[in-house]
């Protein structure tokens, strides 16, 4: 229901209600109780995972959230991981790049951040800031962002080819809703830390970050790694929709409890007679 298909043209942003609740519970109340029956299905799975990882299996999970500022990437983590084994989690949140990540092509730190084999990666923002923040503010040429949607396309297709399941998720909030979320920033001052006034000049752009997302989501949703959109009005929607997203996409792989390479019924016999 989310999922944005692959070669299915341009799109339309604007088409997409971000208050929509698409194939989700029908209030909260029964939204958080579905979540919390999901992690603990994603925990299991989780732990099969990683255990598989130790006979040499190369299956990890990526979840690359990106959004506009409000949009829920660190609330959504925070609630989809609760529960998980957080020695199996790898979380990162891109920032602007340093001056050493600038001396290098724009995927290499990304590369750097990748999840291990039996590994949950999130990316919290990602290389497709590369296409969104670089295009609107015009911090590269437009040669140079136009280039890169392909180079992204191949990237995440060796990643498939690797052993790495790639889930994105684009979290589709409202300009109205965004203008609430700041203003709650303020109005507390136990989230003014959350505020930056860069902020405020980020939202006059808010038609050209559209533009940009409609275009990463046209050219980079492939049937290795598709886009889905997730109405994020709703924090308990959001946070079902990406738990959900998950579980699927780890019920394909299908992880497994390795088989013994060891005699245990001899391992039992003489670990009694110690």
């Amino acid at each position: 229901m989310l999922r944005v298909p692959p070669g299915s043209g341009p799109v339309n942003l604007r088409a997409h209600d971000p208050s929509a609740t698409p194939g989700g519970p029908r209030d909260k109340a029964e939204a958080l109780e579905a979540t919390a029956e999901i992690r603990l299905r994603l925990a299991e799975l989780q732990e099969r995972l990683f255990a598989q990882s130790t006979q040499g299996d190369p299956h990890c999970v990526l979840l690359v959230l990106q959004g506009m500022d409000t949009s829920g990437k660190g609330g959504t983590i925070k609630h989809v991981s609760d529960g998980l084994n957080p020695a199996g989690i790898r979380v990162k949140a891109f920032k602007a790049p340093t001056e050493q990540e600038r001396q290098h092509p724009f995927l290499w730190r990304i590369r750097q951040a990748l999840p291990r084999p039996g590994e949950l990666g999130v990316f919290d923002r990602s290389h497709y800031e590369d296409v969104l923040i670089a295009r609107v503010r015009d911090l590269v040429p437009r040669a140079t962002w136009s280039r890169r949607y392909g180079v992204i396309n191949r990237f995440e297709q060796s990643l498939a080819d690797d052993g790495v399941t790639v889930v994105k998720a684009f979290l589709h909030i409202s300009y109205d809703k965004q203008r609430e979320r700041l203003l709650e920033r303020l109005d507390r001052p136990d989230k003014h830390w959350k505020f930056n006034p860069g902020d405020i000049s980020e939202r006059a752009l808010w038609p050209a970050y559209q533009e940009a997302y409609e275009a990463a989501l046209e050219r980079c949703s492939t049937d290795a790694a598709p886009w889905h959109i997730v109405p994020s009005d709703r924090k308990w929607y959001r946070n079902w929709a990406v738990a959900k997203l998950l579980l699927e996409h780890l019920e394909l792989i299908d992880p497994a409890y390795p088989k013994a390479d060891f005699d245990v019924e001899r391992s039992r016999t003489e670990l009694l007679a110690t």
